[in-house]
């Protein structure tokens, strides 16, 4: 068993990314792999079904039930419906069946009537699960949000989530190491959700591929805990299968405050440990990325990937431009299924909906920013806006701070918690042709509803159209 501790010594400098492997290697397995340690397991409605079927299937157990957290986010309607959980009989269905599995296999479960519930990346930094150090896994691509605590967090398959429900581990592939430096000062009026959308813009959604990234600079030292949360959830858009940045005093204040954090008399050590993760001077990084944060603008997406994003003050692409045959075509197929013309500018484009949630932007933070937008206007007559909040306790802080009253008297639905609409997995979806400013990480066909037309931007830009009707500058508002 590798004995190794993130911040001991060793024979050479290591990364952020390399301790936290290390300190969880049960076994090398080979040159590339190890049989990894996971601390923290999350599991969901939506992709678990399989796995607990194959454990019953072989008689097996949840080695370590009490290192298992399950949540119902995806499916569940955010809105009431005589009392039903679920809009159709397939998402009771699953409800139903987590609930079950974990009455069975002793697995805590955060259900709808239970005031802990919400989004899963939300309400395992709430509650004060996702410590530095740790190894988080959960069948859900955004695992990579707890890299904003010094965490090593990435999605699995179904097959792993069984594997990890058995043993606590799974078969892991180490990456190689990519730092990101962001120097310099975000402007105002440009947020944690510009900066990521710019870094997926910059290298590409294939761009950090097989890598484990790093994020550190000035701008990321200034982000608060949201705003590293909200990089680190969507930098995987970018293909980075893993997300860290170093804990700092900021990470410490926001732990230790939460309800499951460590026991009281264990803090003074366990600060210490933490402010301990960071990745060693003369550590040796397979790529590294210079950005200038006065760079980065707000910005759009104006196509079906992340990639095809712009500042809100840029002109959609034009293929013919683009030399490369595979990525000319992509954008003439964007362009098709979005309804735009080349050279086109995104400012004043008319949207049908607003969508402000999900585990990327529905935390109270990202609620305040846009309520800041919003107050003392009225959404657009023609357009129809919703706000999710991303657990019960946002949903609770927001209302004692008066956030819903001005999302209400704007004109906003005020939904209880869920994905919602980020996926069409439930009752909230766009019907076809219809646009939306979304808040969201994804803008892939389909993504929010068949033939639905997706513009990713952040929480303060979609209240921005929410308010005029069509994509706008909120710096123009002054939110």
């Amino acid at each position: 068993m590798d004995t190794l501790r993130p911040g001991s010594s060793g024979s050479q400098p290591r990364t952020l990314y390399q301790k936290l492997v290390e300190s969880h290697t049960v076994r090398r397995l080979d040159d590339e792999h190890v049989l990894l340690y996971a601390d923290l397991h999350v599991l969901n409605e939506y992709t678990s079904p399989q796995a607990f079927a194959g454990l019953r299937e072989y008689r097996r157990s949840a080695w370590r039930p009490e290192a298992n957290l399950a949540v119902i986010d995806h499916v569940n309607t955010t809105r009431r419906i005589a009392g039903r959980r679920a809009a159709d009989e397939g998402a009771a269905l699953l409800i139903d069946t987590i609930s079950r599995n974990c009455r069975e296999f002793a697995i805590e479960l955060y259900d709808l009537d239970d005031p802990r519930q919400g989004i899963e990346h939300i309400v395992v930094p709430e509650q004060g699960l996702a410590l530095p150090g740790m190894v988080i896994v959960c069948g859900d691509s955004h695992t990579t949000t707890y890299g904003a605590f010094g965490a090593l967090g990435f999605g699995v398959g179904t097959s792993e989530v069984e594997h990890v429900l058995a043993t606590q581990t799974l078969v892991y592939r180490r990456l190689k190491n990519f730092l990101i430096n962001v120097r310099g000062v975000l402007p105002v009026g440009v947020t944690a959700k510009d900066l990521i959308m710019f870094v997926i813009g910059r290298i590409g959604a294939a761009g950090a591929n097989c890598y484990a990234v790093e994020f550190a600079g000035e701008a990321i030292a200034a982000l608060d805990m949201a705003g590293r949360m909200t990089v680190c959830n969507m930098a995987m858009e970018c293909g980075a299968r893993a997300v860290v940045m170093a804990p700092d005093a900021k990470t410490v204040a926001y732990v230790a405050a939460r309800p499951r954090s460590v026991p009281e008399e264990w803090l003074p050590d366990a600060q210490q440990f933490w402010l301990g993760l960071h990745s060693d001077a003369g550590a040796v990084f397979d790529r590294t990325l210079n950005l200038e944060a006065a760079q980065v603008e707000p910005s759009v997406t104006w196509g079906t990937s992340p990639e095809q994003v712009i500042p809100i003050g840029g002109a959609v692409p034009d293929p013919a431009l683009e030399p490369d045959p595979v990525r000319r075509a992509a954008i003439q197929r964007s362009l098709a299924y979005m309804g735009l013309e080349a050279g086109a500018s995104l400012s004043g484009l008319r949207i049908d909906r607003v969508f402000i949630g999900s585990c990327t932007n529905g935390r109270i933070d990202d609620l305040r920013a846009a309520a800041a937008v919003i107050q003392g206007h009225r959404v657009a007559a023609h357009v129809r806006a919703m706000v999710v909040p991303g657990s019960w306790e946002v949903r609770r802080t927001a209302q004692a701070e008066g956030l819903a009253d001005i999302f209400t008297a704007a004109g906003f639905e005020w939904r209880e918690p869920g994905c919602s609409m980020c996926l069409a997995m439930n009752d909230d979806v766009l019907l076809p042709g219809e646009r939306c400013a979304s808040s969201t990480n994804r803008n892939f066909e389909g993504r929010q509803g068949r033939a639905g037309r997706t513009h990713l931007m952040s929480p303060a830009m979609a209240a921005a159209a929410a308010i005029c009707g069509v994509i706008t500058d909120v710096r123009r508002i002054g939110g």
